[in-house]
């Protein structure tokens, strides 16, 4: 049997690998083998690192596990196995190379169980590279929705490999059971599943019930790098952990279960473990979101054991503390997405301007990518807060957000793009259309003062132009460009962010008038 694989990685066409998978492994069995199992979960895969990868599986009948596998025709094939028969299967593979293409197949002792052009994954990197994260939250809905939102990924990334695949929680409604589970994620992202590592954050609805072990199926379906194994410091628990891809260091915290208060595990756990990362890019992920007006709001005290209050009191101000980036959270069935924000973390209402570090709407063409001046994780220069839980369902949303530059009713799933220092993210909706994008580049100076965005309607006029938080501008206008005489027509406008935009009458004389922004004496 000859199986090709054919996929891109980083936007490189990899060709046409050929990998000869074939020949029987000889493992003594603890017992006699049934002689015939179906799998009837994944295989899907689990805890990469630049160096292992877990395999897991689930059988019909107690059977061996075996996993064959090859990096290309003159590597040779690789066996690991597990004698021991049973259903729930899971294989580690070790001593892998980095950045590297491997097919693989799952085997009983005595029958092939599940192969095909699907079945292969990369190894994590060494050094950075191009990344393409695919994020989505509250998808476990079962419906069709959730599917098309799926289909309309596919045809997006096409022949691009997924790097990571990121859930934000409540996978499978309404309870978190293993069946739940089954009918949500396994038969709802089978090709993916065969080829990319899913990590996940728990979401409230998967601690509704438990399974007859007394762990959530949660626990019983993800296998998460609690000891550091995937670059994290470790954590002792699967509630919390995190992993390095490249130059990403991705956050996965508890806002359901673990404690939230200060001094608590999983704080202290966190200052550690950002304090340890060297990473240019650093995501966080969790499930509850500190900003929210969708279908939940983080006003209340009362939702969800006030873990949205919580987490915005507590957790951050440390994540911000460490040159967070972005936080992807679910929870609210909608897509929100903020302005580049730090130092909020009280109550909508008591947000200030100086809060907001970029004002823009972080588009190239329009305002503009959120600059930082950074490469790596330096504290307080603004993180992007995004609520993406609408991969599932788009129900309601109890208002809007005022660090919110965008809040959609509409289902879709997040896309990130990751290269040396520039982060691309589109909203991507179930019907295929991109509704909303936005850049962070690390490492750039403050842009200059020029006009980014300028619109005039019946004698009235908005206007955006970049500027350095505490200085003050001024907006002036002249009737011709031949000897002009600037008139102001703005007071003089107290920039907080790097974005900052005045909105007023411009009277045109003789039908028409030329407007400046000019930097004011303090």
């Amino acid at each position: 049997m000859d199986i090709f694989l054919k996929a891109k990685r980083g936007g490189t066409d990899l060709g046409h690998l050929p990998f000869a998978l074939c020949g029987m492994l000889a493992v003594s069995a603890a017992a006699e083998e049934p002689s015939f199992a179906n799998v009837v979960r994944g295989p899907y895969l689990q805890n990469l690192t630049p160096s292992t990868i877990t395999v897991r599986w689930r059988t019909d009948a107690p059977v061996a596990s075996v996993v064959r596998f090859s990096a290309g025709p003159r590597t040779g094939i690789w066996e690991v196995g597990d004698p021991d028969l049973k259903t729930e299967h899971s294989i580690t593979l070790n001593n892998l190379t980095a950045d590297t293409g491997y097919q693989y197949q799952i085997e009983s002792e005595t029958d092939v169980l599940s192969e095909g052009p699907d079945h292969f994954f990369y190894t994590g990197p060494a050094v950075k590279r191009p990344t393409r994260i695919w994020v989505i939250g509250d998808s476990g809905s079962a419906l069709p929705g959730a599917k098309a939102v799926y289909t309309e990924y596919l045809k997006f990334t096409g022949n691009r490999y997924t790097d990571a695949w990121l859930m934000l929680g409540d996978n499978a409604y309404y309870s978190g059971t293993d069946e739940e589970y089954q009918t949500a994620v396994f038969d709802m992202y089978p090709e993916l599943l065969h080829q990319t590592p899913l990590w996940s954050t728990m979401g409230n609805h998967e601690t509704y019930s438990s399974e007859e072990n007394g762990e959530h199926a949660y626990f019983n379906n993800f296998t998460l790098p609690k000891a550091g194994e995937a670059g994290g410091e470790p954590s002792g628990t699967e509630h919390y952990y995190s992993f390095n891809y490249g130059n990403i260091h991705i956050v996965c915290l508890d806002s359901e279960e673990s404690a939230r208060t200060p001094g608590s595990p999983m704080l202290v756990w966190l200052e550690e473990d950002l304090a340890a990362n060297t990473n240019d890019w650093t995501i966080a992920m969790w499930h509850s979101p500190p900003y929210t007006k969708g279908s939940h709001d983080s006003d209340s005290i009362f939702d969800t054991g006030g873990s949205l209050v919580q987490m915005r009191q507590n957790i951050v101000p440390i994540i911000e503390s460490y040159g967070v980036d972005l936080v992807l959270c679910g929870h609210s069935h909608n897509y929100e997405r903020s302005f580049l924000m730090d130092g909020h973390f009280g109550f909508s209402d008591s947000l200030t301007p100086s809060m907001i570090k970029d004002s823009g709407s972080g588009q190239p063409g329009d305002t503009g990518p959120y600059l930082k001046e950074g490469t790596g994780p330096n504290p307080n220069q603004g993180t992007v807060y995004v609520v993406a839980g609408s991969s599932g369902w788009a129900t309601f949303q109890t208002g809007y957000h005022p660090i919110m530059h965008t809040a959609l009713l509409r289902m879709g799933s997040l896309v990130l793009d990751i290269q040396d220092h520039r982060l691309d993210a589109k909203f991507l909706r179930e019907t295929g259309v991109i509704d909303d994008h936005f850049t962070i580049v690390k490492g750039a100076s403050p842009e200059p003062l020029h006009v980014v965005k300028f619109q005039t309607a019946e004698g009235y006029a908005i206007i955006h132009w970049k500027s350095r938080a505490g200085r003050a501008y001024r907006v002036e206008m002249s009737g011709t460009l031949e000897a002009p005489q600037w008139t102001p027509i703005s007071e003089d406008v107290q920039a907080t962010g790097a974005t900052t935009m005045w909105e007023g009458i411009a009277n045109a004389q003789n039908g028409r008038a030329f407007l400046r922004v000019v930097e004011a004496a303090n």
